[in-house]
């Protein structure tokens, strides 16, 4: 087959073409599929290490928290063509090799950043802001759900608790209180609201609405004040941080740690019978309703909202469970308000993940 020059340029043309409409637009094209898996990536290994950490605790094992502190997701895509050929000026046969190669590389480099020092001791350790709790109620969460997950005491009212390795119950007004609040928030008859005065600290307030409420709303507010041992007559009262009831005015919100409330899900754990026997963890301290169940198997779970496997075991949410899905979820959502990140440090480990 005779190949003119001609045509030699019309398939450089052609080939060159191909190569560069390949080489275009590679970045666009990969952020809505490296977007999400990414972001979905993460969000499971952080429920799996906070599951993880549950159940360590359980064990009386050391809780480590390691945070990815950087994802940088690079591309290369190499292409080339080669052409090649012998013409022969005498009449002779003529040569013509074309050929082509291509590599595409995805190389992400993750950064991994254990949260320890100072700082992060703090925002583990440290209560739970009053303000962070009620502003969740202001949100729309259940107040029986959050004040119960959230408060070791209410104006003096004690929640049940596990400290010090003994079960404590509540005390009986407790839970009478939370309900109340509960239905007077669905009736939309209490709020939260911030105030600063001129040369005063900001300050945080819960107040009982007294305009077109109905009778019966009216009824719970006053039972509610009288077991929280409030002023009848007043409709505000500042929240302060305080494990004794308050002053007139006041009332006061013994909040718990985020290492608190963890401990307390750990005693929900479903421990193997035989790890409790052998000594490995601390036997049950829980008695009735609790806010999250975690399972045991030998077997990896099918359908599991989050799953972890220790100690030759797996532990797993069910995830049909919405009220263990929504303790959990909580729990993370307090993380990250509390200080927990880390100073500005230098990454402690990177790895290209290709």
């Amino acid at each position: 087959m005779e190949v003119t020059v001609k045509q030699i340029l019309k398939i450089v043309v052609v080939l060159t073409t191909l190569v560069l409409v390949a080489c275009a637009h590679i970045g666009p094209k990969t952020i809505p599929d490296d977007r999400f898996s990414y972001g979905t990536a993460v969000a499971e290994s952080w429920k799996q290490q906070m599951l993880l950490n549950i159940v360590k605790l359980r064990y009386m094992d050391l809780a480590i928290f390691m945070e990815v502190a950087q994802i940088v997701s690079g591309y290369t895509l190499e292409t080339g063509v080669n052409i090649g050929g012998n013409f022969s000026v005498s009449g002779g046969e003529d040569n013509l090799s074309l050929g082509g190669q291509g590599r595409f590389t995805d190389r992400p480099t993750i950064t991994y950043m254990p949260l320890t020092g100072d700082k992060f001791l703090r925002g583990l350790l440290t209560p739970i802001p009053p303000r962070s709790v009620f502003f969740l109620l202001q949100s729309g969460y259940a107040a029986d759900f959050i004040l119960g997950l959230t408060l070791e005491s209410f104006n003096g009212l004690s929640n049940r608790s596990t400290a010090a390795g003994h079960l404590r119950e509540a005390d009986p007004d407790f839970f009478r209180v939370l309900e109340l609040i509960r239905d007077i928030q669905a009736s939309g008859a209490v709020g939260v609201r911030v105030e600063h005065e001129k040369d005063e600290p900001e300050t945080t307030v819960l107040f009982f609405r007294r305009e077109n409420i109905p009778v019966e709303v009216q009824r719970k507010i006053a039972e509610a004040k009288q077991l929280l041992g409030l002023s009848p007559g007043q409709q505000r009262y500042k929240l302060v941080s305080s494990p004794i009831r308050g002053s007139e005015g006041e009332l006061s919100v013994n909040s718990r740690s985020i290492i608190q409330i963890l401990a307390a899900f750990a005693s929900y754990v479903d421990v193997p019978e035989e790890h409790v026997q052998e000594g490995r963890a601390v036997p049950s301290l829980e008695t009735g309703d609790s806010p999250v169940k975690v399972y045991s198997g030998k077997n990896k779970p099918v359908d599991a909202f989050g799953a972890v496997q220790y100690r030759g075991y797996w532990f797993w949410i069910d995830d049909c469970d919405w009220r263990s899905k929504r303790a959990i979820s909580v729990i993370m959502f307090f993380f990250t308000l509390a200080e927990t990140g880390s100073d500005n440090r230098l990454p402690v480990l990177t790895i290209p993940a290709g």
